[in-house]
């Protein structure tokens, strides 16, 4: 378990971190989202004990994550994969890493394997891809078997396989019962890994939920409706004091759930070509919390092309 109570973090006179709270619970996935500068790399180095909390506490297994004799054994990170001497190998790498915490020499090799990187394990670290020097992070993460696991941006590099195979990690640590704190801004990806979420923007929180939740509270939904006498389908909908906006050839109707419209349609005799619940994604209910939080705001390409033509 990792907890965070009142956790402030200032630099130079500016908070990056502004009295937080959360528990990363055992037993589930927790993505950390937020754009950046929202504070989610100097939480993340607090947790660690590679930044010093300004005020407020934070704990990993009820006590400081730097108290701890065998750290790697206590909690694995991935938070620069690339931050290895070029010079050194894969397996060497592993091994002083292992000989610094107790850990016996077979664990090398065990965790090679499992990230795939056991054909290569003799080669220079330096001479890495990004994907491959992204699992030989994961590997060091792992390196200690370690019950609290967290990774920053896990995927960077990797192809679809990759991707699918840490997603496949995370959910089997977290089934084994360890907690698994992972930020990411591939919102695909947290939509299918996550079971909890934790939201920060401008080093507050935001959201702190299921990702169920996090969906049924932010994540517009509306019913897809086309017809071939639209505007007649539009009348009576609006009669109903639903909400109905007109988007090319579809009507996109809230307030109904798709089968009552279908039910109230068929009552007047009007024919449907399309009925469908449609969801917004996690990345546009992210978009949508976050908006007023954005560091940086980039114009549309249209946007830029307007300002031109003036």
């Amino acid at each position: 378990m990792i907890r965070a109570q009142g956790l402030t973090k200032t630099f130079a006179g500016k908070t990056a971190v502004n009295g937080i709270d959360f528990t990363v619970e055992p037993g589930r996935v927790t993505g950390f989202l937020g754009p950046n500068g929202a504070g989610k790399s100097t939480t993340m180095r607090m947790i660690l004990g590679l930044d010093a909390p300004t005020s407020g506490t934070v704990s990993v297994r009820g006590h400081r994550y730097a108290a701890s004799p065998a750290p790697l054994r206590e909690i694995g990170a991935l938070l620069e994969a690339h931050a290895i001497h070029p010079g050194r190998s894969a397996r060497d790498h592993l091994r002083w890493m292992a000989a610094s915490n107790g850990i016996p020499t077979t664990r090398v090799g065990e965790v090679l394997e499992l990230v795939g990187l056991d054909s290569v394990a003799g080669q220079r670290a330096g001479r890495f891809s990004l994907g491959m020097g992204q699992r030989l992070g994961i590997a060091a993460a792992l390196i200690g078997d370690p019950p609290v696991v967290v990774l920053d941006e896990p995927v960077n590099g990797l192809d679809p396989e990759g991707i699918r195979w840490v997603r496949s990690l995370a959910r089997q640590l977290a089934d084994e019962g360890r907690t698994v704190f992972v930020s990411s801004h591939l919102m695909s990806e947290m939509a299918l890994m996550a079971d909890h979420l934790i939201v920060i923007g401008r080093g507050m929180i935001l959201a702190d939920s299921s990702l169920q939740t996090f969906m049924a509270e932010h994540a517009a939904s509306y019913v897809r409706v086309k017809a071939p006498r639209s505007t007649a389908v539009e009348a009576v909908l609006v009669d109903q004091h639903l909400e109905v906006k007109r988007h090319g050839d579809e009507l996109r109707v809230q307030g109904l759930d798709a089968a009552s419209i279908g039910d109230l349609l068929g009552a007047k005799g009007l024919v449907l070509h399309e009925l469908t619940l449609v969801r917004s994604s996690l990345e546009d209910a992210f978009m949508t919390l976050t908006a007023d939080s954005v560091e940086y705001h980039a114009k549309a390409a249209d946007e830029i092309k307007a300002g031109a033509r003036r």
